[in-house]
């Protein structure tokens, strides 16, 4: 039985004592404001709305603690970095905010476990860990405040998942350290990507990458912005040894 069909069979107070029981366990705290939490669990397949008409979904809220957890990022970045300039600084917290980071840590708190939802799980996305943990980040933002958020945010994604030395030599894109390579050394480079439909359901995408108009690798995926970036990994791969000698030979 899913979470919303446990809540479904009980009555609406006793599934709410069910969902904060379990949300208190995740969060290390008792919420004051408990309509911020629900809101941040419903998804917008429920069609909810409040008096007003408008819908009540996590989507505001997910966009909401995007703001608190870049301002929260920048602070902590600023203040623990003194010698790194803007660049430094943008690229550092695009790392430590990435998709794939938040949904990480979205998964490892079992976010997904108190969705309310009408859709099967496998037509959630892959990013709803993420979204979730985000909306949650809101929520926590506008029931106990900014230095509270911030304490948070410090215990369950800085100490627990950021390390500066190694986000440094983590790469977030393939493709622009790539063709950053290629524009230093004065390299021609191509992207050449084409729709193909292949005997898949879905549209996929091929991309065959050159410098200097030979061939350095192939990609295929289901978007074309996936199959550059799965090309350029692949190039970056097959002339590691010559990008980091900085040798000028392909």
């Amino acid at each position: 039985m899913n979470f919303l069909q446990n809540l479904l069979s009980k009555s609406r107070s006793e599934a709410n004592g069910i969902f904060f029981a379990s949300l208190e366990k995740i969060l290390g705290f008792k919420p004051k404001a408990s309509n911020y939490y629900l809101r941040a669990f419903t998804h917008r397949s429920m069609q909810e709305k409040n008096e007003f008409g408008h819908p009540v979904n996590y989507e505001r809220l997910e966009f909401l603690g995007d703001a608190v957890l870049s301002t929260v990022i920048s602070t902590y970045l600023f203040e623990n970095s003194p010698d790194g300039n803007e660049g430094y600084l943008t690229v550092m917290r695009s790392k430590i905010v990435s998709r794939k980071n938040l949904n990480q840590i979205g998964h490892d708190l079992g976010l997904v476990d108190l969705l309310i939802t009408n859709m099967p799980e496998h037509q959630h996305g892959k990013n709803i860990s993420g979204n979730l943990f985000e909306a949650l980040i809101g929520a926590i933002y506008l029931d106990r405040g900014f230095k509270f958020t911030e304490k948070f945010i410090q215990k369950h994604l800085i100490s627990a998942y950021v390390n500066l030395s190694e986000l440094e030599k983590k790469v977030t894109s393939y493709k622009s350290l790539i063709i950053k390579w290629c524009q230093k050394h004065k390299f021609e480079f191509d992207f050449c990507t084409k729709a193909d439909d292949g005997k898949d359901h879905e549209k996929h995408f091929s991309v065959c990458f050159y410098i200097n108009n030979e061939l350095v690798s192939k990609a295929r995926e289901t978007s074309k912005k996936r199959a550059e970036e799965k090309a350029a990994k692949r190039a970056y791969y097959a002339l590691q040894n010559k990008i980091e000698s900085k040798s000028l030979n392909i």
